[in-house]
């Protein structure tokens, strides 16, 4: 079972940083591909970034060029480094592992099989 456990979420201004971070409880952390996704108010949910076990990643046009994806397997943690943040940025973020190991993920949720609790990021004008 893997449990997984987001933080660095809060609320700053349109142009400012934060660094969202996942702790993955599970063996064999860099055997998964990990990703995070986002849902913001009304609206459905998107994959924002993802990154698999060979360090692989992938973005939504939306986030290209000013979001980061990356992880520290020696640590089993997963990090979101997000920057010149915009109010269409704001929504509840989730991180999320592959549904198996030595898989590579698109955007999808479908790849994904675990998910945690999500941390909110709000973006003001």
């Amino acid at each position: 079972q893997v449990q997984l456990v987001e933080s660095g979420g809060g609320s700053v201004q349109a142009g400012g940083s934060l660094r969202l971070s996942c702790a993955a409880s599970t063996v064999a952390f860099n055997t998964y591909s990990m990703g995070w996704f986002r849902r913001a108010p009304g609206k459905e949910r998107e994959g924002v970034a993802v990154i698999d076990f060979g360090y692989r990643t992938k973005y939504a046009d939306s986030v290209k060029g000013r979001f980061t994806i990356s992880r520290d397997n020696s640590k089993n943690t997963l990090y979101l480094q997000m920057n010149d943040l915009k109010p269409e940025d704001t929504a509840m973020y989730f991180c999320a592992t592959s549904s198996r190991r030595w898989v590579k993920v698109g955007l999808g949720a479908e790849d994904f099989g675990y998910w945690g609790q999500g941390t909110q990021v709000a973006v003001s004008s």
